[in-house]
């Protein structure tokens, strides 16, 4: 859950215009707070060892954490890790639709994933980012392992579906499998680990602080998430905690990303007061019983034990060396009109970002939102496709695929001879809108051709090419 709001000022979920010391300090303890908790429950495993709680405490606890064999369920073709010794953790709140959870969702048949994250931990253990996903962002589907015998089509789609095909059948180990194919597929990063916090481990969190405060600006009411506030500040717990992360479509522009920085200000102030409350022994123990039993993770995290590692290493990092981003994007209404509830990631910021990573290189935040303020849209950049793979009919093939990425395609042909290489060519006047295709096509190349034609882009699909991301 985690729009940047790193030097963000005015009201907050945690208690609107206050100001002054207390204000300072809640400041500089939500960054390292949020980072914890949203690592899948970390910061509850961390207070264990400063509780000095009993061994059959540690136990207990250690029990509640479930484990997912997900290595066995993701298959091959995975990226290759360019930065051993760093850490890529996807971490997922969950809408499990079972039990207390059935009344968010009637009649769903699959698991739910509601918010989605990247973190990466540096090798060095200086620096760490997180990068929210938005759950409306149209991506590539890979074909997954339903867990009925049968395997999914690939497809574009929203990206929390994938948690959806894989979860088919209730098995959090294929629907962690089919999420972490499909961020793989899309961002280039392999991923280390996997965490899950769901629903009503959510709410126990929230009641052991005795609830949190938040200061609306305007009444929300909102049935599908169960929610009935009035303006202005007041303390929320159980159902209405919930329905407050979980509202949508009855605060602000009604946007995914308008929910992702709501639910990042709702977790700075959980964290805050987490470290502010729990020194008595019966709410320390009632926030991490919650906690560990809302959370599961693949088989090499699923202990107290190295969760408390974890939370060691990202304690130790530098508050400004935490750095919060939502991967840059756009509503995909401006390449396809008819769509108005997606958004698409904007390239090549995207593209940018996911290959600093990949290479452990911290990423310049300030310069990433500069550079993303004016998208060059998919559907402005014309293309012209050129088939020098020697298979007959390949420029067809990708033309479509660019079309459905929201590409306008003037043209396809044959190259004047074939080629090894996938190659963009472009005019002068055309080398932002190259650079957005060739950043869309892994291993391509852009570079300016003095005899193409003013306001077109060649596409050369060599032998080597493979998809476009």
């Amino acid at each position: 859950m985690g729009r940047e709001s790193s030097g963000r000022r005015g009201r907050s979920a945690g208690g609107g215009h206050r100001g002054g010391r207390r204000a300072r300090r809640k400041a500089r303890l939500t960054r390292r707070g949020r980072i914890a908790i949203w690592s899948g429950g970390t910061l509850a495993v961390l207070l264990i060892g400063v509780s000095g709680a009993a061994a059959w405490v540690y136990q207990d606890l250690n029990g509640n954490i479930h484990s997912a064999d997900v290595d066995n369920k993701i298959g091959g073709d995975r990226p290759v890790n360019l930065s051993p010794g760093s850490k890529n953790i996807l971490v997922v709140g969950s809408d499990s639709r079972d039990g207390d959870n059935a009344k968010y969702g009637k009649g769903l048949t699959t698991m739910q994933s509601d918010t989605l994250m990247v973190l990466h931990v540096s090798a060095d253990r200086k620096w760490a980012t997180v990068v929210s996903l938005p759950r409306d962002s149209w991506v590539d589907i890979p074909s997954c392992d339903k867990g009925d015998g049968s395997k999914s089509t690939p497809h574009k789609f929203k990206i929390n579906e994938s948690f959806a095909i894989g979860g088919t059948t209730g098995e959090v180990e294929g629907a962690a499998a089919c999420t972490i194919r499909t961020v793989e597929q899309n961002t280039g990063l392999r991923m280390d680990h996997f965490m899950s916090v769901d629903f009503q481990g959510f709410k126990g969190m929230v009641n052991a602080l005795d609830g949190i405060e938040v200061c609306p600006e305007s009444a929300i009411n909102d049935k599908k998430a169960h929610i009935n506030l009035d303006a202005g500040c007041q303390t929320v717990r159980d159902e209405e905690a919930l329905g407050y992360v979980r509202t949508r479509y009855s605060v602000g522009d009604g946007s995914d990303l308008g929910r992702i920085g709501r639910q990042q200000e709702f977790m700075e102030a959980l964290a805050a007061k987490a470290q502010e409350k729990l020194t008595s022994p019966n709410a320390l123990y009632g926030f991490l019983d919650s906690a560990t039993k809302s959370l599961t993770t693949d088989k090499a995290l699923a202990g107290i034990k190295p969760l408390t590692g974890l939370a060691s290493e990202v304690k130790g990092i530098p508050t400004d060396r935490l750095t919060f981003l939502t991967v840059p994007n756009y509503p995909r209404e401006a390449d396809v009109p008819t769509d108005k509830a997606n958004v698409v990631w904007q390239y090549p910021q995207a593209s940018q970002l996911f290959a600093a990573l990949a290479k452990d290189t911290e990423v310049d935040k300030k310069k990433l939102e500069a550079d993303a303020k004016s998208p060059v849209y998919a559907s402005t950049v014309r293309v012209q496709v050129l088939n020098g793979s020697g298979t007959t009919g390949r420029a067809a093939e990708v033309a479509e695929t660019l079309r459905s990425a929201g590409f306008t395609v003037v043209g396809i042909g044959d190259a004047p001879e074939d080629t090894t290489k996938t190659t963009v060519g472009y005019p002068q006047d055309q080398a932002e809108p190259a650079e957005v295709l060739a950043s869309r096509l892994p291993g391509s190349v852009a570079e300016q051709d003095a005899e193409a034609a003013p306001g077109v882009v060649t596409l050369t699909v060599g032998k080597d090419f493979t998809a476009v991301r």
